[in-house]
């Protein structure tokens, strides 16, 4: 999930819990809320351990790579 959809899911959370609230609040503070809130939300899903999907791919991919260099090195040392 990225970090701007999970923004948008505790906007989402914050809308449904604030029930009829949130029709006398201006229409941009939860975009403001959302705003502020994403980036701690991302703080806080990488102290946990996550990774975004793109930062996980790129981690897979160089991955591979190195294990397709260690092959290859392997393969040179047999020769």
């Amino acid at each position: 999930m990225s970090q701007d959809e999970l923004s948008k899911a505790v906007i989402n959370i914050l809308k449904k819990e604030m029930g009829s609230v949130k029709d006398i609040l201006p229409s941009d503070l939860l975009q403001n809320l959302q705003k502020v809130i994403g980036p701690e939300i991302e703080k806080l899903i990488k102290k946990s351990g996550y990774v975004t999907k793109s930062k996980y791919k790129a981690l897979e991919r160089l991955a591979s790579n190195l294990e397709q260099r260690i092959i290859d090195l392997e393969n040179n040392t047999k020769e």
